[in-house]
Order: C-alpha cells, then structure tokens, then sequence
C-alpha cells in the first residue's frame, strides 16, 4: 500500500476558506436510444445500470433516477443493446438506426440455484490470490486510449453548491505495467459554481479527472491487490450472483490489522470463468477519525474543524471480447465542517463519477505531461462556465438527474441575477 497515500490526496480533498466518446459531428450521424431502467418485481428504478452497444465498446450508466441516453454513430451499425446490472439477468433491446425514446427497460432479478460445494470449494484468500495472478491474462496486454465523462459535485446540507463536469481521454499502458505513465487530457468542461457568499467554504476535488488512473484498482495495485497488502485483510465467500450475464464469485472483506493509516472494508466481484475483477465496492474504516482526517485532508484554515463521516468507492470492469476494461468509477466522501465556537455543524457531501463512454485499442496515441491534466489541478478552475443545452453534441454522458437538473436551473438563474 505504498502509494495509498498519494492515490487518496491527489484523487480527493482539498478544503480551504475560498474566496469563492464518441466523436462525430453532425447530428444526422448518430440516433440516440433513451429511456429508463427498472426492477421488474419493484418497478423500482435501477441506478448505475450499464447500457452498451454490443459487439462494440460504445457504452454509459443509468443516473440515479435510473434514466439514460445512450448516442450511438450510425457508422457502427449497431443491432443491439445490452442492459446489465449486477443481480440482474442481462437484457437486450434490437435497435435499427432509429431514435427510441422513452423505452422502459424491466431487468430481471437473477435468482439461479447456487452450487454450495463449487462455493465453498474456494478458499477466498486463495481466490484473491488466484484473481490477482490473472490479471496480466484478464486485462489490456497493450496500451489503450479511452473516452469518458466526468462529474463531479459538492452538496451543502441539501443544495448544491458546485457542479463540474468534463469529456477526457484517457490513456493506459498495458496492465502488465504501473500507472506511472497513465495519463488523463480534459477535452472540454463546463461548471456552475453558488454566487452565495455563505458558500465560499467550499470544498474542492484536486485532480478529480485522474480518478482513473488512480483509483483503477487491478492497474494500480497498490489501492486494495498489492501482495503485500493481501494479509492486512481477513476474506469471506458469500453468495454467488450474475452480473453482465456471467456467475460472479462474491469476497467480502475487512481489515484484520491495525496500520498507520486507515484500511478498508468491501466487497470483491470476481468472474466465476476467467476470474477477473469485475466490480470492487469498499469504504475506508471510519473506526479512527483522526487517521482518516489525516488521509483525506490536505489544507484547511486554522479554526475550521473537519469530521469525516463516510468515504466510498466503487469500480467497475466490462469484458469484451476475452479483454476487461475499465468501466465505471464513484467515489462520495461526506463530512461535517465547523468553527470554533459556533453551535452547528454543517454537512457536505462530494460526489465524483467517471464512465468509460467509449475504448480504442488502434491508433493509440500517448497524452504529453503537457497536456495531461495534473493532481494537484482542480477541474473547476480549469472549465467554463454552463452555457450550451447541446454543449456534449455526440459526445455520450451521464444523464442529469431531476435534482441535478433543479440545481443546474437554481445556479443559472443566480448567476445570472448576479451579473
């Protein structure tokens, strides 16, 4: 876990008194696919449900409304789509170049007979340790460039008072190498800030974008799969379940040591064939608030208090043709902040969400340090202001949910006034 410290500090806070993929071109091109996915039982709506083009690496998630929009180049001639969650049967809609809207997607609640003795044939620690030695085989054995969105948002108490979003390129070596050469480009962004004077206490994401490259935890083993850090960690099977078609093994985890720093606790899942990571949730401990003070913050003003409360990640892979690849990452840290001498505490949560919209594995071009968005960058100051309803044009993303739609509107109308 050598690196655990730089991984957390230049992918997450930086709390200070502030004063405040797919590129095409024309719109005839493309035909978009939208709608909403649901739990066919509940008819409850599914968040950070996988919606891709098969055959092909075009792809986003569901919001947390379980809504979406997937754009899709006619070049590609698409036949189907493919929803997939985890404990869900995959499903499949045909599409034919045309616009669909407001299709209604009901995924199945995956419910197989489980095999207690191939279950409670692994050993976990001995099935962490055989996932790990995979991953050369699992994953990129060359360099690969991906396309994504960004976004990222910060809450005070119940409003929002930050909002940035982006479309990066990424580029990846092979996953037989580090990350040190990992690189991260912001193609364009946008953001709205609160024009409130009561919310120049603002908190910061330093070098958001390189969320994926830091906290992509098969290429950068240092996270939670570094050999060394396997017996900081006790495992446990659980129940098996399906995601993306596929029976996946189940690992929880949780420290069985104390360290200078805080540890994690989560959840591993690990194709039943390949043994490929495929989903990886975790927490950090909260049992040493200091430890964890220590780890996340990195500057604040003296007589401002800081009490973190929970700090969660989750990442996901997708396999395509034999290769996984990065897929999805959501990191959210909420915290109280406070002064001196004042009777409440106020609440912030940060939120930040990268999808992988789109991947290429030819004509592989390297990003310059140059170029490269930096750590110790912030991606608000580095962006526009919101300005354009077709500012993402073909580019694929992360559907606003209503809430964020509200906010987007209440922040416009008072930056507006403000001028």
């Amino acid at each position: 876990m050598k690196t655990l410290h730089r991984i957390i500090s230049t992918s997450l806070l930086l709390i200070a008194f502030l004063c405040p993929g797919i590129r095409v071109n024309a719109q005839d091109s493309y035909f978009t696919v939208s709608g909403s996915v649901k739990d066919k039982l509940t008819r409850k709506p599914l968040e950070y449900v996988t919606i891709s083009v098969v055959d092909n690496s075009i792809g986003t998630v569901s919001n947390a409304d379980g809504e979406f929009t997937l754009k899709i180049p006619k070049t590609a001639h698409a036949a189907f789509v493919e929803c997939s969650h985890i404990g869900y049967y995959s499903f499949r809609i045909p599409v034919k170049g045309d616009n669909i809207a407001g299709v209604e997607l009901l995924l199945t609640p995956y419910a197989a007979a489980l095999n207690a003795v191939i279950i409670r044939g692994w050993d976990a620690r001995y099935l962490m340790q055989e996932a790990v030695k995979k991953i050369p085989k699992n994953y990129s054995p060359s360099a690969s460039q991906l396309t994504g969105f960004y976004r990222e948002t910060v809450q005070k108490r119940r409003s929002y008072i930050n909002i940035s979003e982006a479309l990066i390129d990424m580029y990846k070596t092979a996953y037989t190498e580090n990350t040190e050469q990992d690189r991260v480009q912001v193609l364009k962004g946008r953001k709205l800030l609160s024009q409130k004077a009561s919310d120049t206490l603002a908190v910061k994401l330093l070098g958001g974008p390189n969320l994926s490259v830091f906290v992509d935890i098969v290429k950068n083993p240092d996270v939670l799969l570094d050999r060394e850090t396997l017996p900081y960690f006790s495992f446990k099977m659980e129940d098996m379940t399906q995601i993306n078609g596929r029976d996946q093994y189940v690992v929880t985890f949780q420290p069985q040591i104390i360290r200078p720093y805080p540890l994690y606790f989560g959840t591993f899942y690990i194709d039943k064939e390949s043994l490929a990571f495929t989903r990886a949730e975790f927490r950090l401990d909260m049992t040493d608030r200091n430890k964890v003070s220590e780890m996340l913050l990195k500057k604040k003003p003296i007589g401002l208090r800081f009490r973190p409360e929970e700090a969660t990640y989750v990442v996901t892979y997708q396999e395509r043709d034999g290769v996984s690849y990065l897929s999805y990452i959501c990191n959210g840290i909420k915290f109280k902040c406070d002064w001196h001498r004042r009777l409440f505490s106020t609440n912030y949560a940060v939120v930040s969400e990268m999808v992988v919209t789109d991947v290429s594995m030819q004509d592989v071009t390297e990003i310059s340090r140059k170029e490269a968005f930096r750590p110790n960058q912030i991606l608000s100051d580095k962006v526009m202001d919101f300005y354009d309803e077709d500012f993402w044009g073909a580019y694929n993303i992360i559907e606003p949910t209503e809430s964020l739609e509200s906010a987007v509107a209440r922040l416009k109308k008072q930056q507006k006034n403000r001028e």
